[in-house]
C-alpha cells in the first residue's frame, strides 16, 4: 500500500475516535469509518509480474484503453495510446520501458475532464521521457477531474527497469503513452489494462529500429 493511504485512512480513524467520543452515536461515526476504509482500498499497490522479452511496452497504469492512434510530430510519427484511470482503478503508476530517465516535466494546468481530448494540453501533467536504447517512449501522468496531486519519482539521469513504479495521480485521471510509429500494439480500444504487466506494444527485431 503507497503511505498517503495509512496518512488519509488513519486521519478518518482519528475522526471516528473523536466522534464516539463525544456523540456515542453509531450513524455519526460509520461515516468516517467508511472514508478510512475507502482511502486505505484506494491507495493498495498490488504486486505485479513483469513480462520478459525484447522490445516489450508495459501499461503505465491500470485502466481502459480510450485511444490508439498514429499521429504525427515534426520529428516523426508516433503511436499514442490514452488510458482511463476512474476513481476505482489502482492509481500507482509504473515505467512502460527500461532506459534512462532523459525528461522528466511537470506543468501546471486545468483540472478537466481527462476524456476530453483537450485535458492532454491544458490539463495539470507530469512528461516523462525514456531512452530505452535505440527507441524512445514518452508518457504522460494527466490529471482528471477529481485529481489534484501528480506524484513523479523520476528524475532526469534516472535508470529505470520495465515495470518499475514511479508515482501515481490520485483520484480518477489518465495516462498518454507515445511509442515509435513502428511498434506493433498489442491492445485495442476498450481493453483493460494493468500497470507494470499489460502489454501496449511490441517493437520489431526486439527494439532495433
Amino acid at each position: 500500500m503507497v503511505r498517503d493511504g495509512f496518512f488519509y485512512g488513519l486521519g478518518f480513524v482519528i475522526v471516528a475516535v473523536i466522534a464516539w467520543y463525544v456523540s456515542h452515536l453509531l450513524w455519526l461515526v460509520a461515516l468516517p469509518v467508511v472514508l478510512a476504509m475507502f482511502f486505505l482500498w484506494f491507495f493498495r499497490d498490488p504486486s505485479r509480474k513483469v513480462p520478459d522479452g525484447p522490445g516489450l511496452i508495459v501499461s503505465p497504469g491500470d485502466g481502459k484503453v480510450e485511444q490508439v492512434e498514429w499521429i504525427e510530430f515534426p520529428d516523426g510519427g508516433r503511436l499514442r495510446m490514452t488510458i482511463f484511470l476512474n476513481v476505482f482503478d489502482v492509481h500507482v503508476n509504473r515505467v512502460p520501458v527500461g532506459g534512462v530517465v532523459t525528461l522528466a516535466e511537470h506543468n501546471e494546468g486545468q483540472f478537466m475532464n481527462a476524456m476530453k481530448p483537450e485535458s492532454a494540453v491544458h490539463n495539470e501533467q507530469t512528461l516523462i521521457t525514456i531512452d530505452a536504447g535505440g527507441y524512445s517512449v514518452s508518457f504522460k501522468q494527466i490529471a482528471g477531474l477529481l485529481a489534484r496531486r501528480i506524484v513523479c519519482n523520476l528524475k532526469v539521469g534516472d535508470r529505470v527497469e520495465r515495470g518499475q513504479r514511479m508515482g501515481l495521480i490520485k483520484f480518477g485521471s489518465r495516462v498518454d503513452v507515445l511509442m515509435p510509429a513502428e511498434t506493433n500494439p498489442k491492445v485495442k480500444v476498450g481493453d483493460r489494462v494493468k500497470g507494470g504487466s499489460s502489454i501496449l506494444g511490441q517493437l520489431p527485431q526486439g527494439g532495433q529500429i
